[in-house]
């Protein structure tokens, strides 16, 4: 492991794999993103105000067209539901997506779904358009955040949609990541993504994740949470054993919602491996779609009989590994890149001492 890249201060807030930290066995994409998936953006506004305000939205749209008039076949899995997760029920019954995703904080989702409406609404190609269905995740930044003055207006949240963009973004402390806290430390925006061979198809998996959960964190098996652990941990211990968790999953594997169903449900895989505890009051969500034009819903054909070309189950074992390994990066990335922050009633979420961790991970992987 490259961990000397830490210490001798040659890497600022490096990604995990830029420190040697390479969970899985398949290779990331040429960004190791949800936007190796040609087509996805993604978009973040961040607002940050006197000593209260710590919040954001981040929005992930699946192709650049017209997304209710193309609507995405997608899959929904929870793995604890204490969550406010809008839209869930559309995907369940018809397995699909017809607008951009927007995450946010818990109070400000009808906000964040009157900008959805807005957006989609004025659309060319939307005039007729009378039922839309906002898919808005959340998580609770409240710890940082002054989250009952509801900040977050339609106006602002749009800008995460109308900014969106391919192929870098930011992650850590940014957009729905900027109020949020993981393992008692700043947590954030993470994403990655793997780059099947062309012997087993080829085909490209990404992942963003919104990280606000607790656990003890494990990095590569190594139980880091035993060794250190942040200060807020001490008066507040609550901090570092709650809290939720937004995963969403993108590929362009052909493949139908039910499917798309299971391998959502594989990034939880990927989430206990990190040392997640996924407690009583956590929601735990995924949500997973395909970019497979051969797979889309479009409107203008939903009269007629679907002949749709997808992958049959006895393929889906690489891309079930694939998911698995992409969540668990996301999550080290959103860590490894938050940066620390103060906020609401002068509490303080630490970013993740990377020369510490770095210390640990060297003497229980001597080699």
């Amino acid at each position: 492991m490259n961990l000397e890249a830490i210490e001798n201060g040659a890497v600022s807030r490096p990604r995990a794999r830029e420190i040697g930290i390479a969970p899985g066995i398949y290779s990331p994409g040429v960004h190791n993103s949800i936007t190796d998936l040609a087509g996805v953006l993604v978009g973040h506004v961040t607002l940050i105000q006197s000593n209260d305000i710590r919040t954001g939205a981040t929005a992930i749209l699946p192709h650049t067209g017209n997304l209710f008039q193309e609507k995405v076949p997608a899959g929904l899995a929870v793995a604890n539901g204490y969550g406010k997760l809008m839209g869930a029920t559309q995907i369940v019954e018809l397995g699909e997506i017809e607008t951009p995703i927007v995450l946010t904080n818990t109070l400000a989702i009808p906000a964040a779904a009157q900008a959805i409406l807005n957006w989609t609404l004025t659309y060319p190609g939307n005039e007729q358009v009378i039922s839309v269905n906002p898919l808005v995740g959340e998580t609770n930044d409240g710890w940082l955040n002054d989250i009952r003055k509801q900040s977050l207006t339609p106006e602002i949240i749009i800008q995460a949609i109308t900014s969106a963009s391919s192929p870098q973004f930011a992650e850590g402390t940014v957009g729905v990541g900027t109020g949020t806290v993981c393992f008692g430390w700043k947590g954030g925006i993470g994403t990655s993504s793997r780059k099947l061979p062309k012997s087993i198809g080829g085909h490209t998996l990404g992942v963003l994740v919104q990280s606000n959960f607790g656990g003890r964190l494990r990095i590569e098996g190594v139980p880091i949470g035993m060794h250190i652990t942040p200060p807020s941990s001490k008066n507040e211990p609550e901090r570092s054993e709650s809290g939720s968790i937004i995963i969403v999953l993108g590929t362009d594997a052909p493949l139908s919602s039910h499917n798309l169903e299971r391998l959502a449900r594989r990034t939880f895989a990927g989430l206990a491996r990190t040392g997640a505890a996924m407690n009583n009051s956590s929601g735990d969500y995924a949500i997973a779609f395909s970019t497979a034009e051969s797979v889309r819903r479009t409107v203008s054909k939903r009269s007629r009989v679907s002949k749709l070309s997808e992958l049959p189950n006895d393929a889906l074992n690489p891309l079930f590994q694939a998911a698995i390994e992409a969540t668990e990066e996301a999550i080290y990335n959103s860590l490894f890149k938050a940066t620390s922050l103060d906020g609401y009633r002068g509490r303080t979420a630490l970013e993740l001492p990377l020369d510490s961790l770095t210390a640990i991970l060297r003497d229980n992987n001597p080699d």
